[in-house]
């Protein structure tokens, strides 16, 4: 397995070529005025928060004994931060304020290309060339035991360029949802979405356990396609087409008992209704107990004409790579996505990208634009994803309330995340659910998991009033950390 910290598992960092890519064709401002407020917390800091700290915390031997630059941002004076000290992160805000000087001195140019020099500084340029340097040189023990540098260079990240794609879509009773293509989990949520639109989900009761019983079931077919079909397109022949067919989901759907909990992985067939071959079969994973993920993030914006934006920004993890000496940042880990075995679809290859977890959510009403949301949570970010679309299409609730509403998540499937690992007929709810739901959840079969009573996911959403042009936003209190502002 691919181990899931060190400078191994690093894959090119993608995340400033694709913001400035965002804002050069779909933006208004500078990337000096769209930085500055980055460049404020991390030049005069912020309070540290219990979360912060515990994740330093965890870290801490580490960090003293292996990771000196983590160690001189992250332990000043080389003491934990206590929480509601203000933590600065210095070599970060001069990282973006190179990035807004190489956009200043190309001004002359005219916007896209002033974007276009601060990109360049940071994918051909001084930042790319330290980025290289310090993971060639600097050796890390990684999960596996094994000492080593990284394997980037520089034609890695100079040959990188992001592209607009076509997202994933489907129709959910009349409205149009949409995903990041295969090459993340996306369309998951598509294809449980296609499922249950087969069920008369208000008749059975908003969390009732024949509510939680069909959800699970339905996630467990659309997450073992994910591990059978879904991977970067470029490499991999995805039957995209019939995977996000309303035939196939009917198909499917013979598979739910509704009396009987799965124990199997069982990826459908979808090439007949993409009008492709058969798919040679290829076994399932192992299924074994799995630890959870931590270290997403997200953010939804919207303005007064209507523009959406949902992002959910992940990877680089200061748990598990050690910062790059004088730049202030990590590199990602997600290439511990990939799986070795070249007979999966999601194999590594050179160029190749891992299927991620990132699955940020838009959908339009009536060809309008209506709903953004998103969540961290690693694999289980489409099932909290789906709970809250459904607690606000299917229930009527409001933003707050379908945020804050009791959520589930099954551990069925295989992590995407070292050591990937799964728990098979595993359900875990929050601690608000009755003694009578999770009773009833025994009786069909589910191995039950109680987490704490605010556990599941993060959610931030906004919905737009098409008619009355009014915004509405909400945030989870589950993570301490999220918030909706409107201005």
């Amino acid at each position: 397995l691919i181990p899931d910290d060190g400078f191994l598992p690093a894959t090119t960092p993608a995340v400033v070529d694709s913001l400035i890519l965002a804002l050069d064709r779909f933006g208004t401002m500078t990337l000096a005025q769209v930085l500055a407020p980055a460049v404020e917390l991390a030049d005069q800091g912020f309070p540290m928060y219990p979360g912060f700290r515990s994740g330093i915390t965890s870290i801490e031997k580490r960090l003293l004994e292996e990771w000196p630059s983590s160690a001189r941002v992250f332990l000043p004076g080389g003491k934990i931060p206590e929480v509601g000290d203000v933590f600065v992160q210095k070599d970060l805000a001069r990282t973006y304020r190179r990035l807004m000087d190489a956009e200043t001195q190309s001004r002359h140019r005219g916007r896209s290309a002033a974007l276009q020099a601060a990109r360049d500084l940071f994918y051909k340029g001084d930042i790319g060339c330290e980025i290289v340097r310090f993971q060639r040189k600097f050796k890390v023990r990684d999960a596996n035991g094994f000492v080593s540098t990284g394997l980037m260079n520089e034609e890695d990240l100079a040959s990188y360029r992001g592209r607009i794609e076509e997202p994933a879509h489907v129709s959910y009773r009349g409205i149009d949802v949409y995903k990041l293509g295969f090459w993340s989990q996306g369309p998951v949520l598509l294809e449980m979405l296609n499922l249950l639109e087969g069920y008369n989900l208000a008749t059975l009761g908003h969390n009732s356990p024949e509510y939680i019983h069909l959800l699970a079931e339905a996630a467990k077919l659309a997450y073992a396609d994910r591990e059978q079909y879904y991977a970067d397109p470029d490499f991999v022949k995805v039957p995209v087409v019939g995977l996000l067919s309303k035939e196939y989901a009917r198909d499917r759907r013979r598979l739910i008992d509704m009396s009987r909990a799965s124990m199997e992985m069982r990826p459908g067939d979808p090439f007949p209704f993409a009008g492709m071959k058969v798919a040679a079969s290829v076994p399932p994973p192992p299924l074994e107990l799995r630890p959870g993920e931590t270290g997403t993030t997200g953010t939804r914006a919207a303005d007064r004409e209507g523009n959406l934006f949902s992002a959910t920004p992940s990877g680089g993890w200061f748990r598990t790579s050690p910062i790059l000496e004088g730049l202030g940042f990590v590199l990602t880990t997600r290439g511990q996505i990939f799986w070795l075995d070249p007979s999966k679809a999601n194999s590594l290859q050179p160029g190749k990208r891992p299927r991620t977890t990132l699955t940020p959510s838009l959908a339009l009403k009536n060809g309008r634009p209506f709903l953004i949301f998103g969540t961290p949570g690693g694999d289980d970010q489409d099932q909290v994803n789906l709970q809250f679309f459904l607690n606000v299409v299917e229930f009527g609730m409001d933003l707050q309330q379908a945020i804050d509403a009791p959520n589930f998540q099954i551990l069925h499937f295989p992590s995407s995340f070292y050591p990937r690992k799964a728990s098979p007929g595993e359900i875990a709810l929050e601690g608000r659910f009755p003694a009578s739901t999770l009773k009833e959840l025994e009786r069909r079969g589910h191995i039950v998991r109680i987490g704490g009573e605010w556990s599941g996911g993060d959610e931030t959403a906004i919905l737009y009033d098409a008619n009355r042009k009014v915004l509405f936003g909400a945030a989870s209190p589950r993570r301490e950390k999220s918030y909706a502002l409107g201005w």
